[in-house]
C-alpha cells in the first residue's frame, strides 16, 4: 500500500495487468452478482435527471424494474446502487447483436443524448474505492469472471491503472494520476 494525498492505494493496481475482454466474458460484471453498481449521492441525482433520455435505450424489463424500484435503490446497509432485474442484471444493461452486455447510460452518452458517461464505480472497474472519514481506499477487486481480462492485460502488458486511466482522472484528477504514474515508475 502507498499513499497519494488522502488515498491509500493498493500496489496491485500497478502490479497486475487488466484489459476487458468482452468477447470472452460478454459483460458478465453487469449481469452477475448479487447487487447493483455502487452509486454516490450525487450520481443518484444525475440518474433522476437523465432517466427520461436513457429510458429510450432501455429494454422493457429494465424500464419495468426501474419504474417499480426507482432509478436507484438503497441496500440493507444503507448503500446506494443501481436496481436489478429479478435480482440479476443491472437494470441499465442492454445487449448488442452478439449478446454482449453494454450500459444503456453509456450508449446514451456515446450518442450525445446525455453528458454523463456512467457511474464512476462502473468506469473504475476492476478498481473499487471505499471512502472513509479521513481517506479513501483504492483497491483491485479480483473476480473470477475477469480471468480473461487479466490474461489479455498480461498479454498486452497493460497495468490496471493504465486500463482505467480516464476513470481515475475523473475520480481523483490529473495531479493525482500523475503522482500514481511516478509511484508506478519507482516500482519498475
Amino acid at each position: 500500500m502507498f499513499q497519494i494525498g488522502k488515498t491509500i492505494v493498493s500496489e496491485e493496481i500497478i502490479q497486475k495487468d487488466f484489459m476487458c475482454n468482452l468477447s470472452a466474458c460478454k459483460g458478465a460484471c453487469c449481469i452477475d452478482g448479487e447487487a447493483g453498481a455502487p452509486l454516490t449521492k450525487d450520481e443518484t441525482e444525475i440518474l433522476k435527471s437523465i432517466y427520461p433520455k436513457v429510458k429510450a435505450f432501455l429494454r422493457k424489463e429494465s424500464i419495468a424494474a426501474i419504474e417499480e424500484q426507482g432509478v436507484f435503490v438503497t441496500n440493507e446497509y444503507g448503500d446506494l446502487e443501481t436496481p436489478l432485474i429479478d435480482g440479476a442484471d443491472c437494470a441499465y444493461v442492454i445487449f448488442d447483436k452478439k449478446g454482449i452486455a453494454l450500459c444503456a447510460i453509456e450508449e446514451a452518452y456515446n450518442q450525445g443524448e446525455v453528458s454523463w458517461k456512467k457511474p464512476i464505480s462502473c468506469h473504475l472497474y476492476p478498481i473499487r474505492v471505499k471512502d472513509y472519514s479521513e481517506f479513501s481506499a483504492v483497491n483491485y477487486e479480483r473476480w473470477n469472471i475477469c480471468d480473461d481480462a487479466c490474461a489479455l492485460g498480461k498479454e498486452l502488458q497493460v497495468p490496471i491503472y493504465k486500463f482505467v486511466k480516464e476513470a481515475l482522472i475523473r475520480k481523483f484528477g490529473e495531479d493525482w494520476y500523475s503522482e500514481l504514474e511516478k509511484v508506478a515508475q519507482t516500482y519498475k
